[in-house]
């Protein structure tokens, strides 16, 4: 089986200022700002959703293939994928715009500035879904707005199973738009601040969307995550991480886990606990794509945290 990921690529640039903030603001003066704050060093990292989900799905050997908008500097992110034997083959680039980028500057007390440049991913509807190629599951994560929309439309179309996933991107989203992605996905999934924006913009409940998608997924941080579905209510545990570095691309590894168990007929139990691991080791690591496992070292973490063999 073949995923198709639809979602994000960006480069995340991360900076720390080496003081605080509330040093350099003027509460008197903040109908006038005019602040700069240098830093001693800028980290780039590789990120966006797609590209996050695609590189766990990588780690753990299955295959999945990227769709996504990308500028004019793309070439270096080309490189990474092609390293990864990653396929590129529904990457479009936008030659007049840049790749989205988020321009993070955190302070000492771990408060944050942060600018996202939606660039190139304003155009992620103009690549289509569409039968054809082995795709057998599919993904619709974060995006432009206009690009979620119509891939689940597509999605749907080409009666290609798919998550609607599109996480930090849900208040954008009308109670029409949510109900009709509803209605074509066969799963959802959101983190718990997301599915109460939900809840409260449409009126839904668990019950009334497992009525609608054969599975919902909640995920509750280190508390784990619950997975609902028509006739049942699954609580994953949280696997157990070493340190917790960096909470940033969690998500995007539990939904690569979540794909990868669903591609290989394993029931939700099992999904999910593989979802769950793969955002404790993330955790462990800063930057969404700098974690580094074999197969065989997944499959004996798998079973040291849960007591059975997934495979």
């Amino acid at each position: 089986m073949t995923a198709l990921i639809c979602g994000s690529i960006a480069y995340d640039n991360i900076m720390v200022f080496p003081d605080y903030f509330k040093n350099h603001i003027l509460p008197e003066k903040t109908h006038m700002l005019n602040l700069s704050f240098v830093v001693p060093e800028m980290k780039r990292e590789f990120g966006g959703c797609a590209g996050n989900i695609v590189y766990n799905m990588t780690l753990l050997e299955g295959d999945a293939i990227p769709m996504a908008t990308v500028g004019m500097d793309f070439e270096i992110y080309r490189e990474r994928f092609q390293q990864l034997n990653i396929d590129s083959r529904y990457i479009k680039v936008i030659e007049d715009k840049f790749t989205a980028q988020c321009f993070i500057t955190t302070d000492l007390d771990d408060n944050q500035i942060n600018f996202f440049q939606i660039g190139a991913m304003a155009h992620s509807h103009e690549n289509r879904v569409s039968a054809g190629d082995g795709i057998s599951i599919g993904i619709v994560a974060p995006d432009g707005k206009e690009g979620m929309l119509s891939h689940a439309e597509q999605f749907a179309d080409a009666g290609i199973p798919f998550f609607f996933d599109p996480g930090q991107n849900v208040p954008i989203i009308g109670k029409g738009e949510m109900l009709r992605a509803f209605e074509q996905a066969s799963w959802v999934t959101f983190n718990d601040y997301e599915w109460q924006i939900i809840e409260d913009k449409t009126g839904l409940t668990t019950a009334t969307v497992t009525d609608l998608v054969d599975a919902l997924i909640v995920t509750l941080g280190g508390k784990g995550s619950i997975i609902y579905t028509k006739d049942k209510q699954y609580e994953i545990p949280a696997a157990k991480a070493r340190e917790l570095l960096d909470p940033t691309g969690c998500g995007d590894a539990y939904r690569a886990g979540l794909l990868y168990g669903l591609m290989n007929d394993m029931d939700w139990e099992t999904c999910g606990r593989i979802a769950s691991l793969l955002g404790a080791i993330k955790i462990e690591k800063a930057g969404t794509q700098n974690h580094h496992f074999s197969r065989q070292e997944f499959a004996d973490s798998f079973k040291e945290n849960f007591g059975y063999a997934f495979s």
